[in-house]
């Protein structure tokens, strides 16, 4: 059974010790823990944000192992269900290319981490070597939140990442299957798909702008048009009242943003919007709010 998270321990424990394993290992200092497991005894971690291994990177990796062997060790854990077998905290790239290698050991270094720890250990490990592309990274953020709690502030402190560039890559998330795709192999850019984030026809422009080679800024202008050609353009609002106009106004200027109010068509219900302007201004209501 796999080892229930420890909600008590902050984020970012296990990467001090994680970092000083992986410290020595680059810098050839002496190793401890470290030994030889058989590589089939050796087993992916199922929750490891990296999906996406380039095919020429990792090929370039297995000839430098089969010349050289694997210098920096995998840092891995005793299975949580599979007997006198081990799950890859950090290093699944050097298995793989191990295998391609035809090793039939690899270097290990045994730790004794939790649930929390192994998925965040992967995490920062694939993050603080540029590893990962965006929809990898904001899959990673979004899997310590969602299954262990952790807020984006904490993942801001811990990380060493600001709170709008993990809000950012989270958004990105909201992304329509396709388009993801298209991050994830690199003919989208993280900035290209900001722009898309919420569009409702945001897999037809993709292929516009692939297709047209747009930059980002063309990309912004060319999400604020139009949704599609040849739809019928949305009815003009009505023209509002005096008092609506006014409360819009002193909201706008107490809250510092664009604040605009819709009245139902029928009731007394209705809508009130905010308009930030970036995630900093969004922050600053957030705070605004909770007082």
């Amino acid at each position: 059974m796999a080892q229930r998270p420890n909600k008590s321990r902050g984020l970012g424990r296990g990467l001090s010790a994680l970092m000083s394993d992986v410290g020595d290992a680059q810098q050839n200092a002496p190793r401890r823990a470290e030994t030889h497991i058989p590589v089939e005894k050796v087993h992916p971690n199922p929750d490891q944000p990296r999906r996406a291994f380039e095919e020429t990177a990792l090929e370039d990796l297995a000839n430098s192992i089969a010349e050289k062997g694997i210098i920096q060790p995998l840092i891995v854990r005793v299975h949580p269900s599979l007997p006198d077998a081990y799950e890859i905290v950090a290093g699944e790239r050097r298995w793989r290319a191990a295998q391609r290698a035809k090793l039939h050991e690899v270097p290990v270094i045994v730790r004794n981490f939790d649930d929390t720890e192994v998925l965040e250990v992967a995490i920062i490990e694939n993050i603080q070597r540029a590893d990962l592309n965006p929809v990898d990274e904001a899959t990673g953020y979004r899997q310590l939140m969602d299954k262990f709690g952790h807020t984006q502030e904490q993942l801001s402190t811990a990380l060493g990442k600001s709170r709008s560039h993990i809000a950012n890559l989270l958004r990105l998330l909201n992304l329509p299957a396709d388009v993801q795709q298209f991050l994830t192999k690199g003919d989208l850019s993280a900035g290209h798909a900001r722009a898309l984030v919420g569009h409702p026809n945001a897999s037809i422009l993709a292929q516009e702008i692939l297709r047209k080679g747009l930059s980002v800024r063309e990309t912004e202008r060319l999400a604020k048009k139009d949704p599609t050609p040849g739809t019928v353009p949305a009815a003009k609002p009505k023209s509002k009242d005096a008092d609506t106009l006014q409360i819009e106004g002193e909201l706008s200027a107490t809250l510092g943003m664009k604040c605009t109010i819709d009245h139902a068509a029928s009731g007394e219900g209705g809508k009130l919007v905010l308009h930030y302007r970036d995630l900093d201004q969004l922050d600053d209501l957030l705070r605004t709010l909770a007082g």
